[in-house]
């Protein structure tokens, strides 16, 4: 009994077959004491006052006048079986006529022989048969003279009993029968929605992240159901997440690639004689390198947050003197791009507990992104101000903007949105996560076609401000 099924039918079929067993025991017992209570109450109200009767009104007679007088007074209608016996329990008469001689040592008439009332149900000695017998004891004056006995069959009272349980046990046969066919239909109802997950997870596992469990019921397994179809979804949603980051960062680790390829080999074949062209060859290999390295260091740091390993210096440190780095990184950037580039810090410090390697790396990608998607002879902005408990810091830019079905994603792992532009999606996951780890807030808004603008929060005590601009 591998199976759910097989072990619900089984052990609620044998918990009412217990039951059923358990009442039919019950019923039988209930029905052999109200047969044969009520038989052997008949029975002593009858023979014990015709015992007192013959023992109150025949007081002179000896026991043989007695035997005869009973004979005489039985009611025609008495359909059990009459004894007169001796001391010795040897039958001086019965209410056939008849003098048999024989001698009954049964526990009634031992009883009353002793001068108690005695009853007894059981096998007669000669015939076997199962009677019930009640004895009284007959007197003479003050003295026991003989018993006087009552005995009826037992065997229709059995009968009637064996009868009515057959009965009872082919009514308690049928709710057995019947409690097997509900608990398949349980067991059935509780299996097949256990056995649709459990298809739909085979189909998943072998690929199919379309697959969906049914929901047959609104109860726990439904709700079961919800939850898996809701975990296929997502990982639906990341398995198309995964194949467009590996199509796209295939993409971009293709091109400068073949950047660097074309022109090394045309470096090795000697056919840049014009050291001008040469030495913009050179710096086209550097700057794809450069993209290069970029693109792998942020699937590592990708990697080193998703496992948990990502571990941060912290330390104290005026995070103005990280802003005033990228400034200065990124200055020359924008005299190229004709931007107007603006830096606006307090002139008190903005101190933070944090991992100045990781922050300035949040900075550079705000701003390299900046960059990329805003046109020439745009601004670019970066404002810092601090409060009672708390530093904020806003990259703004008068870019292309965002699109609003992108907002809400742009942070998402993997996600790059409607934008033809380059890049891994890895981005602003990554500046997200550097924030949170620093127990800051990573906050993006923009409007499309008017520019982006992100704003990042850190736990911070400073305040006035100076403004650098290029």
């Amino acid at each position: 009994m591998k199976g759910i099924r097989s072990r619900l039918v089984f052990y609620f079929g044998m918990i009412l077959l217990l039951i059923v067993l358990l009442l039919e025991g019950l019923f039988y017992w209930a029905v052999h004491t109200y047969y044969f209570g009520t038989a052997t109450e008949a029975l002593e109200t009858r023979s014990t006052t015709f015992t007192n009767f013959i023992n109150k009104y025949a007081t002179g007679y000896r026991l043989k006048d007695k035997a005869r007088y009973i004979l005489e007074n039985v009611s025609s209608q008495e359909y059990a079986k009459i004894e007169v016996l001796d001391l010795n329990g040897k039958v001086i008469l019965n209410s056939y006529g008849f003098q048999t001689g024989e001698l009954v040592q049964t526990p009634d008439v031992m009883e009353a022989i002793r001068g108690q009332k005695g009853l007894f149900v059981g096998r007669t000695s000669e015939s076997r048969e199962r009677v019930i017998a009640v004895s009284n004891p007959l007197t003479f004056g003050s003295e026991y003279v003989g018993v006087l006995r009552y005995t009826i069959s037992a065997e229709p009272f059995y009968q009637a009993v064996n009868r009515i349980a057959l009965y009872g046990l082919g009514v308690g046969a049928g709710v057995v029968l019947l409690a097997f066919a509900l608990s398949l239909l349980m067991a059935k109802r509780i299996v097949d929605p256990i056995e649709d997950l459990t298809n739909a997870a085979k189909q998943m596992a072998e690929g199919n992240f379309t697959a969906r469990a049914p929901k047959r019921y609104d109860d726990e397994v439904g709700t079961l159901a919800d939850t898996f179809n809701y975990m296929a979804a997502e990982i639906g949603k990341n398995e198309k997440l995964k194949n467009d980051f590996i199509s796209s960062v295939s993409h971009e680790l293709r091109t400068p690639l073949t950047s660097i390829k074309g022109w090394g080999e045309t470096l090795i074949s000697g056919g840049l004689e014009d050291p001008e062209e040469t030495m913009l060859g050179l710096e086209v290999i550097s700057k794809e390198t450069d993209r290069l390295i970029g693109l792998v260091e942020e699937l590592l740091d990708f990697s080193k947050f998703q496992s948990g390993e990502m571990k941060l210096t912290r330390e104290l440190l005026d995070l103005r003197e990280i802003l005033d780095d990228v400034h200065v990184q990124f200055a020359i950037r924008a005299q190229e791009k004709q931007m107007e580039f603006q830096l606006a810090l307090p002139s008190s410090p903005l101190t933070v507990m944090g991992d100045r390697n990781r922050l300035k790396q949040v900075f550079v990608n705000l701003l390299d992104n900046a960059f990329k998607f805003t046109p020439k002879g745009g601004t670019i902005s970066v404002a810092a101000e601090a409060s009672a408990d708390k530093l904020t810091v806003t990259v703004t830019d008068s870019g292309e903007g965002i699109h609003p079905n992108d907002l809400p994603h742009v942070t998402e792992k993997f996600f790059k949105g409607s934008s033809k532009l380059s890049g891994s999606g890895l981005g602003l996951a990554i500046c997200k996560e550097i924030i949170q780890l620093h127990t800051g807030r990573f906050l993006v808004n923009s409007k499309q076609g008017q520019g982006t603008s992100i704003m990042v929060e850190l736990p911070c005590v400073c305040g006035g401000t100076v403004k650098y601009s290029v």
